[in-house]
């Protein structure tokens, strides 16, 4: 490896957007979690028990040669980016815990509550107020 890592990045680092969540407390958290960890590219992962949603995708401005093509511009948090996180050379990211697959966010909220998570329509039936059914009236001549 040569003296700069930077000359051999692959920029990993510019390859997903990680974004804080709350804490998750109730069951619809947690299927909302489900549902996030249905679409491609997306991972949640408790980092230092702070709990994060993380897609994958590629910075607009990351070049062919994984430079960056505005780096005398590039936004603060790129700036602030310690060479000691970096995701060429840091390895494990140590996180608590990392789910990529919506069942694994079941058997985690399973295992903490001792429950399984509820389905979908029985999380509505909780927020959502009772429709009425409209009757057929049937007209006599």
């Amino acid at each position: 490896m040569g003296s700069i890592a930077c000359e051999h990045c692959t920029a990993a680092c510019c390859r997903y957007v990680a974004i804080p969540l709350d804490r998750p407390k109730t069951a619809k958290d947690y299927d909302d979690m489900r549902w996030y960890l249905m679409h491609e590219g997306v991972l949640v992962f408790v980092e230092e028990g702070d709990w994060y949603i993380q897609f994958q995708t590629r910075c607009k401005n990351l070049g062919i040669d994984s430079m960056c093509q505005v780096y005398e511009t590039r936004p603060m948090i790129c700036r602030e980016y310690n060479a000691g996180e970096c995701d060429y050379t840091g390895g494990d990211y140590g996180y608590d815990h990392l789910f990529t697959h919506p069942v694994q966010i079941e058997e985690y909220y399973n295992h903490k509550t001792g429950k399984h998570l509820p389905s979908i329509a029985h999380l509505h039936k909780q927020t959502r107020s009772p429709r009425r059914k409209k009757r057929a009236t049937a007209t006599v001549s």
